[in-house]
C-alpha cells in the first residue's frame, strides 16, 4: 500500500494515491518525470499498475478506451510542461466521446508560479476548454475533495474528462494528518416523468413513418435489450450513429446499420420519409442533425439522462430524460400502436449486405476495401472487439462492418482523432481481458502511435493491427478528389512496416493476395502476441462508391 493508513509521515503523493484506490482506480497510464516522482513512487506501492507508455498522448488514449468500455474514469498522468500537454489530445477526445477520464499532471511549484519559470504555462487555461472541470490543487488539503469531486464530474453523465494539475511542492509535502478519501456515492439513474412519457406516446401515435436513432448514450447506458424490446414491439426500425454501433444488433430484421458516411447512404434513405426520429441516447456530436432532418420538418422524440442541445435542425417536441432502458419500456407501455414494416426497409438491409458480399468475393489486388471489411468480420467474434481509426478506413468499416454487440467497434466520432486506435487497444485489453481485439488503421494513423508497440509488447497485451496501407491520407485524397477534382499533398512514403513490426518484437505479416488476408487475419488472432498486418489497400474504388450512391439516391426519391 501507498502508506499507513493514518497518514502518519505520508507525502500527498502517498494521500492521492489512495484516493485513487478508494475510487476503484487499477491503473494509471503514463510517464515519469522530475517533478511526480513521489506519486509514481507511491503507486508502486499501492494496488494500482502504473503502466509506462511511450508517449504521454499514447497515455491518454488509453485511459479514454479504458474508460470508455469500463464506464469508469480512465487515469492518465504526466509531469508539467510538455508531458502534461501531450495529454491534452486524448483529453479532448473523451470528452467530445462522452468517455470518463480524469488526467492528472504536476506543475511547477507554488513559488514560481507567478512569474516566467522553466517548464512553466498555465495548463488549466489550457484544459479547461476541453474538458468538464480543471483545476489547481494549491493546498494538501484538498486532495480528498477533489479527487472525489474529478471522477464524480467525470463519471456522471454526461461523462468526459477532468484535469488536475499539482504542484511539485504539493506533491512532495506531508499529507495533513487528518486527510483520508472521502466516501463514493453514486447517483441512482432518474425514473422518467410519467407525464413526458404520455406526451411521447402520443407523437408515436400520430406517426406515420417513425424511426430509431440509437447513439452512444444507449451503449453506455447499457440499453440494448431495451432497444430491442422496444423496436420488436413496436415494429420501428432502428438505424445508430457509429458511436452506438452494436447497441442494436445488426443481425437482426429491423436494424438499418449505421448512419454518418459522408454522403447519403443506405441508412439515409430510413430517415428521408420518416416523420418522427426517436433519439435514445444521441448527442450531436456524433452526426450533424442537419443531414438527419435538413428542413427540420420530423418531430424529434429525445430519450436520454440529460437535455438536448439546441440545434435548429434538432428540435425536441418531447424529451423524456431518466435512465433509458426505464424510459424505452415506460414508452412502449404507453404506445398505442404497432407500425407496419416501412416500405423500402428491407431494401435497404439488402444493399448494405449486397455490398459486402460483393466485397467477400473480390479478388483484385491491392485489397478492395469491401474485402478487407467483409475478411475481418469473418475473422472476429460476435464479442471480439475492433477499434477504428479515422480516415478512409472508418468511412468503409463504420457503414459496412456488421456490428452485433454495443462498444465492439469503437470509433472516435466526436473529436475524430487520428492515431488513438492503437494505444487505445491497450487500455481496451485491460478494460476487457477476455476479448480479441484488433486495430483497423490508416498507415497515415498508425505512424502517429506506432511506438506503443513496445508498450503492448512489454506489458503482455496481445492484440492484431490491421494496416490499410495506401501510402497516402486517404480520406483527404477522397475529399479532395470529390469537391477539387484532385488532390495534392496528400502522399508519403511507408518504412517496410514487417520489418518495423519486428523490430519492436512483435509479429509481422504482408499480404500480397487477396486470399492471404482472411488466413493471415485468423493466425494472429490466434497468436497470443501482438502481430501487425500491412495490408495493401485500393481505394480507387471510393469515387465509385460515391457515384453508385448518387445513382440510387436519384432513384429513391
Amino acid at each position: 500500500m501507498s502508506g499507513p493508513a493514518d497518514g502518519a509521515g505520508e507525502r500527498v503523493a502517498g494521500l492521492m494515491v489512495r484516493c485513487l484506490e478508494n475510487e476503484g482506480v487499477t491503473h494509471v497510464f503514463g510517464i515519469p518525470g522530475e517533478e511526480n516522482i513521489h506519486l509514481v513512487d507511491a503507486l508502486s506501492r499501492s494496488s494500482i499498475r502504473y503502466v509506462v507508455v511511450r508517449h504521454e498522448q499514447g497515455a491518454s488514449f488509453m485511459a479514454e478506451v479504458y474508460g470508455r468500455l469500463t464506464g469508469r474514469a480512465g487515469v492518465c498522468s504526466a509531469t508539467l510542461g510538455p508531458g502534461a500537454i501531450n495529454l491534452l489530445l486524448g483529453t479532448a477526445d473523451a470528452t467530445t466521446n462522452s468517455t470518463p477520464v480524469v488526467a492528472l499532471s504536476a506543475q511547477v511549484a507554488t513559488g514560481r508560479m507567478f512569474k516566467e519559470s522553466h517548464q512553466g504555462v498555465d495548463l488549466v487555461s489550457m484544459f479547461a476548454p476541453v474538458t468538464k472541470w480543471a483545476d489547481l490543487v494549491a493546498t494538501p488539503h484538498a486532495i480528498p475533495e477533489m479527487i472525489r469531486k474529478a471522477f464524480k464530474l467525470a463519471q456522471t453523465e454526461r461523462p468526459g474528462a477532468v484535469f488536475l494539475a499539482v504542484p511539485e511542492d504539493v506533491e512532495s509535502a506531508p499529507a495533513p494528518n487528518d486527510a483520508a478519501p472521502l466516501a463514493v456515492n453514486v447517483p441512482r439513474p432518474d425514473e422518467p416523468s410519467p407525464s413526458q412519457v404520455h406526451r411521447a406516446a402520443a407523437v408515436l401515435g400520430a406517426a406515420h413513418q417513425p424511426i430509431v436513432l440509437a447513439g452512444h448514450g444507449a451503449a453506455r447506458a447499457g440499453a440494448g435489450d431495451a432497444l430491442v424490446r422496444f423496436a420488436e414491439t413496436l415494429g420501428i426500425p432502428v438505424a445508430t450513429t457509429f458511436h452506438g454501433k452494436g447497441v442494436f444488433p445488426d443481425d437482426h430484421p429491423l436494424a438499418l446499420g449505421a448512419v454518418g458516411f459522408m454522403r447519403h447512404d443506405y441508412v439515409n434513405f430510413g430517415f428521408d420519409h420518416a416523420d418522427v426520429i426517436v433519439a435514445v441516447g444521441y448527442e450531436l456530436q456524433e452526426f450533424d442533425p442537419v443531414r438527419l432532418n435538413p428542413d427540420g420538418a420530423k418531430r424529434i422524440i429525445h430519450l436520454h439522462r440529460f437535455p438536448a442541445e439546441v440545434d435548429q435542425h434538432y428540435l425536441v417536441d418531447v424529451g423524456v430524460h431518466g435512465e433509458l432502458g426505464r424510459s424505452l419500456d415506460a414508452l412502449v407501455g404507453a404506445a398505442s400502436r404497432r407500425f407496419e414494416p416501412v416500405p423500402g426497409r428491407s431494401r435497404i438491409q439488402h444493399l448494405l449486405s449486397q455490398e459486402l458480399e460483393r466485397g467477400r468475393c473480390d479478388d483484385r489486388f491491392p485489397l478492395s476495401p469491401s474485402r478487407i471489411v467483409a475478411d475481418t468480420r469473418s475473422a472476429l467474434g460476435r464479442r471480439d472487439i475492433a477499434l477504428v481509426d479515422t480516415g478512409a478506413v472508418k468511412m468503409w468499416m463504420a457503414r459496412l462492418f456488421p456490428t452485433y454487440e454495443p462498444n465492439t467497434c469503437l470509433i472516435s466520432n466526436g473529436l475524430s482523432t487520428m492515431g488513438w486506435s492503437l494505444p487505445g487497444a491497450i487500455g481496451a485489453k485491460l478494460a476487457r481481458p477476455e476479448a480479441r481485439l484488433l486495430v483497423a488503421t490508416g498507415d497515415g494513423a498508425f505512424l502517429m502511435n506506432s511506438q506503443e508497440l513496445e508498450t503492448a509488447r512489454r506489458e503482455q497485451v496481445p492484440m492484431v493491427v490491421l494496416v490499410w496501407v495506401d501510402d497516402e491520407y486517404g480520406l483527404i485524397t477522397w475529399k479532395m478528389d470529390l469537391e477539387l477534382g484532385h488532390h495534392t499533398g496528400t502522399t508519403f512514403t511507408n518504412p517496410d512496416l514487417v520489418a518495423y513490426a519486428e523490430s519492436f518484437g512483435a509479429t509481422g505479416h504482408r499480404i500480397t493476395r487477396a486470399e492471404e488476408l482472411l488466413p493471415a487475419l485468423r493466425m494472429a488472432l490466434a497468436a497470443d502476441t501482438v502481430s501487425v498486418i500491412a495490408c495493401p489497400v485500393d481505394y480507387s474504388v471510393n469515387l465509385e462508391l460515391i457515384s453508385s450512391l448518387g445513382e440510387l439516391d436519384e432513384f429513391w426519391g
